[in-house]
C-alpha cells in the first residue's frame, strides 16, 4: 500500500504536527503534498525521511493545481489519498477522482458551530465541502463533538469514523534543562510564575480575554507566554501595551519546540470558546502542567487531576489563575487513561487498519485495473 497525504500548508499547527506524528508511526510508505507554505513542519517531515511536494500555490483559485495533483497521483500510483484541512480537501478529493485513486480519506481537524478550519461556514464553503465530500470514501472525525457537527452540517453519518489525535508521550517529559534555557532566552527569572498558551492567534482562541484576566498577576511579577502566530497578533500586542503589561507578555511566534516550551510554563490556559479536539491542551496535560480550560473535547468524560474547567469570562479566569499561582504543582506523569486513549502508535495503527479495510472493499468490488482505469 502506498499513501499520499495532502494538506493545505505545513507551518506549525495542530493538524500539521499530527500529520508529522502519523507519518512517523504508519506501517505503510507515505508521501506528502502541500498546496503552499511548506513551513517548519514540512522541513521536519523531510528531515525525517518522508518525500514531500510543494505546489507553491499563490491563490485560492488556481484550478490548474487540481490537474497538477492528479498527475502527481497518477505518477505515484497511490492506493490511498488522505486529505487534511479545507482547501486541501477541495483540491485533493477532486484530483483523486480524476486520477482514479481507489481510496480517499478525509480527516476533519477543526469544525465548530460557526467556523470550519478558521473560516466562516458560509453557504459557498458548505457547498464546496459537501460536493467534494461525495468523492471521499470516509471522513475521520477527531472527536465525538466533531462527528456531531459533521452530521449536522450534512456529511452522511455512515461515512464518519471517530479516530482521535495522538501524542508521543515520551516527548512531553518535564525537562528542567529546557526550562532553564528557554527562560534565559525570554528573560524570565528562574522563579517567575509563567502563564502559557499555545495556538493560532485567532479571535476564537480569546487571547484578549486571557491578557485581561492575567493583568493583576503580571503586575505582581508574573509572565504571560503566548506561542503561535496569526491575524490577532498586532491587536493583542496593542492590548498588552494599553494594559501596561507588554513588558511581561511574550509573543514567542511559531515554534516547533512545544514540549520544551511547556516545560517553561507553570500553568497552561485555553480560553477558546470552540474546540474540535483540543490538542494543545492535551499536550499540556501530558506534560504534567496544571490546566485551565474552557472547552476540550479530548478530555470529555475524563476526570483528570490538575484540570480546571471554567465557563470563561475574565473574572472567572483571573480567579482560576490566582488559585493556580498558589499551588505551583506539576504532575510527574500523564494520567493513565489519557495515555491509553491517545498513544500515537495506537492511533496510527487504527488509521492503517482503516486504509486496509477500505482498500480491501475496493478490491472485492472491482479489479485493480478497472479501479485505476488502466
Amino acid at each position: 500500500m502506498k499513501v499520499l497525504h495532502i494538506i493545505t500548508g505545513l507551518a506549525a499547527g495542530g493538524a500539521e504536527t499530527q500529520l508529522e506524528l502519523v507519518l512517523q508511526h504508519t506501517r505503510y510508505p507515505a508521501e506528502v503534498a502541500t498546496l503552499y507554505n511548506f513551513g517548519s513542519v514540512g522541513q521536519q517531515i523531510v528531515a525525517k525521511g518522508t518525500k514531500a511536494y510543494n505546489l507553491g500555490m499563490h491563490s485560492n483559485r488556481q484550478i490548474s493545481s487540481v490537474f497538477r495533483l492528479a498527475k502527481l497521483m497518477q505518477r505515484g500510483r497511490y492506493d490511498v489519498v488522505h486529505v487534511h484541512l479545507y482547501r486541501a480537501c477541495i483540491y485533493g478529493r477532486v484530483a483523486a477522482w480524476l486520477a482514479r485513486v481507489p481510496v480517499v480519506v478525509t480527516t476533519e481537524h477543526s469544525i465548530g458551530d460557526e467556523y470550519l478550519e478558521g473560516r466562516r461556514k458560509t453557504w459557498a464553503v458548505r457547498l464546496l465541502y459537501l460536493a467534494t465530500e461525495r468523492l471521499s470514501s470516509v471522513t475521520i472525525a477527531v472527536s465525538a463533538k466533531a462527528r456531531e457537527r459533521l452530521v449536522s452540517w450534512g456529511v452522511p453519518e455512515e461515512k464518519i469514523r471517530v479516530i482521535p489525535n495522538g501524542l508521543d508521550f515520551g516527548r512531553f517529559t518535564f525537562n528542567p534543562e529546557a526550562r532553564s534555557a528557554l527562560r534565559s532566552e525570554f528573560g524570565i527569572p528562574s522563579k517567575g510564575f509563567v502563564i502559557g498558551s499555545v495556538g493560532r492567534l485567532h479571535p476564537l482562541k480569546r487571547y484578549d480575554l486571557l491578557i485581561k484576566a492575567a493583568v493583576p498577576l503580571l503586575e505582581s511579577g508574573g509572565w504571560l507566554l503566548l506561542v503561535g502566530e496569526g491575524q490577532e497578533k498586532l491587536r493583542l500586542q496593542h492590548l498588552a501595551r494599553k494594559a501596561a503589561v507588554d513588558h511581561r507578555t511574550i509573543f514567542a511566534g511559531e515554534r516547533v519546540d512545544i514540549p520544551q516550551l511547556l516545560s517553561t510554563m507553570d500553568v497552561f490556559v485555553s480560553a477558546s470558546e470552540e474546540e474540535t479536539f483540543g490538542l494543545a491542551t492535551l499536550e499540556a496535560v501530558a506534560a504534567g502542567l496544571p490546566v485551565i480550560v474552557a472547552e476540550c473535547p479530548a478530555l470529555d468524560g475524563l476526570q483528570v487531576v490538575g484540570v480546571q474547567r471554567v465557563f470563561v469570562d475574565a473574572l472567572q479566569l483571573r480567579q482560576a489563575l490566582l488559585d493556580e499561582r498558589g499551588r505551583k504543582h506539576r504532575s510527574d506523569k500523564p494520567d493513565e487513561a489519557i495515555r491509553r486513549r491517545y498513544d500515537i502508535q495506537t492511533v496510527a495503527a487504527i488509521i492503517d487498519d482503516l486504509y486496509e479495510a477500505l482498500l480491501a472493499g475496493c478490491y472485492k468490488s472491482s479489479s485493480i485495473s478497472s479501479v485505476r482505469g488502466l
